[in-house]
C-alpha cells in the first residue's frame, strides 16, 4: 500500500493566507518535500511544525522524484510545497505528480493562495476566458514564438516577470502589440501589494523602485481567422475575388452576395460588374 501525495499551497505573502487544512495536512503528513527547506522552515516555525524535510527543486527534480516515489510506496504521507503559493503554478511539482500518477499513488491538492488568480480576479479584466504563459522564455527563438501565439489570443493574457526584466518586457510588448491598457500586480499580499493600470507607455513613464514579483495582464483581442481570411480576400481585387470564390465552387449568386458583404457595397454595384460572367 502507498501514502499520498498532498500538494500544499503556502501563503504568497501573508502568513495569514495559510489554510487549516493545509496546516492539518502538514502536521500529519510523514515528510514535506520543500522547494528551499531553509525558507520552508520559516513558515513551519511560525507554525509550530516540526517535520522531516527533503529539498526538491528545479535543479535536482529528476533524482528527488525518484526518491519521493519511493518514500511514497513505503506507505508514507508526503507534503509538497513551494517557497510561496500552489506547487507546479511556475514551481516544481509537475513531475512528481506525473511519476505518482504513473505509480497508482494517489494525489490530493490542498487548495489555497495562487497569485496569478488573486492578481485576476481584482485586475478588472475578463475573468471569463484567460491563457497564463508562467515566465516567458529567454531564449529568443522561443520567447518569439510564445510572443506570436500571445498576439493570436482573444482572452486575458498573464504572466510572471522578473523586477529586473519588467521595463526591458514591457518596451518589448509597446513594440509587438502596441500602447494597449494594461494591469501589472505587485508584491500580491505583502505591505507594498499595489496594482498599477494604464497604457503601456504611460506607465513606462512613471515606473519607479522596480523590486519585488510582478504580473503582468492584459487582453489581448486578436482578429479572427475568418476575420483575417476576409481581410486577406478584401485586399485582393473585385475581379481575384470573384475567381477565388469560383475556385471555391460557390454559384454566381452566392459569390456576388459575399462580395458585396465583405467590401461592404451594394449587392447591385457587384451584380453589374459581373453581370456577363
Amino acid at each position: 500500500m502507498s501514502g499520498k501525495l498532498f500538494l500544499i499551497a503556502t501563503p504568497i505573502g501573508n502568513l495569514g493566507d495559510i489554510t487549516y487544512r493545509a496546516v492539518k495536512t502538514l502536521e500529519e503528513v510523514d515528510i514535506i518535500a520543500a522547494e528551499d527547506t531553509r525558507h520552508s522552515l520559516k513558515l513551519l516555525n511560525y507554525l509550530g511544525i516540526s517535520k522531516p524535510m527533503i529539498s526538491y527543486h528545479r535543479h535536482n527534480e529528476d533524482t528527488r522524484t525518484e526518491e519521493l516515489i519511493k518514500v511514497l510506496k513505503s506507505n508514507k504521507n508526503v507534503g509538497l510545497i513551494t517557497d510561496a503559493g500552489t506547487p507546479g503554478i511556475s514551481d516544481p511539482g509537475e513531475e512528481v505528480v506525473k511519476e505518482a500518477i504513473k505509480e497508482n499513488i494517489t494525489v490530493v491538492p490542498i487548495p489555497g493562495a495562487c497569485a496569478l488568480i488573486n492578481a485576476l480576479i481584482a485586475s478588472g479584466l475578463d475573468t471569463k476566458e484567460f491563457s497564463f504563459y508562467g515566465f516567458l522564455p529567454l531564449d529568443k527563438q522561443l520567447r518569439e514564438e510564445k510572443l506570436e501565439d500571445i498576439e493570436n489570443q482573444n482572452k486575458t493574457i498573464i504572466f510572471y516577470e522578473a523586477p529586473h526584466r519588467l521595463e526591458k518586457t514591457l518596451r518589448e510588448m509597446l513594440n509587438r502589440f502596441g500602447n494597449i491598457e494594461i494591469v501589472i500586480a505587485k508584491e500580491l499580499t505583502k505591505i507594498h501589494e499595489d496594482y498599477i493600470r494604464g497604457n503601456i507607455s504611460d506607465i513606462l513613464s512613471t515606473l519607479s523602485n522596480v523590486k519585488g514579483e510582478y504580473i503582468i495582464l492584459f487582453e489581448m483581442h486578436s482578429k479572427t481567422n475568418k476575420e483575417k481570411e476576409i481581410d486577406r480576400v478584401n485586399s485582393m481585387t473585385l475581379e481575384e475575388q470573384y475567381q477565388y470564390y469560383v475556385n471555391y465552387g460557390l454559384s454566381k449568386k452566392e459569390i456576388i452576395k459575399k462580395i458585396a458583404k465583405n467590401n461592404k457595397v451594394p449587392k447591385d454595384d457587384i451584380y453589374k460588374k459581373f453581370l456577363k460572367k
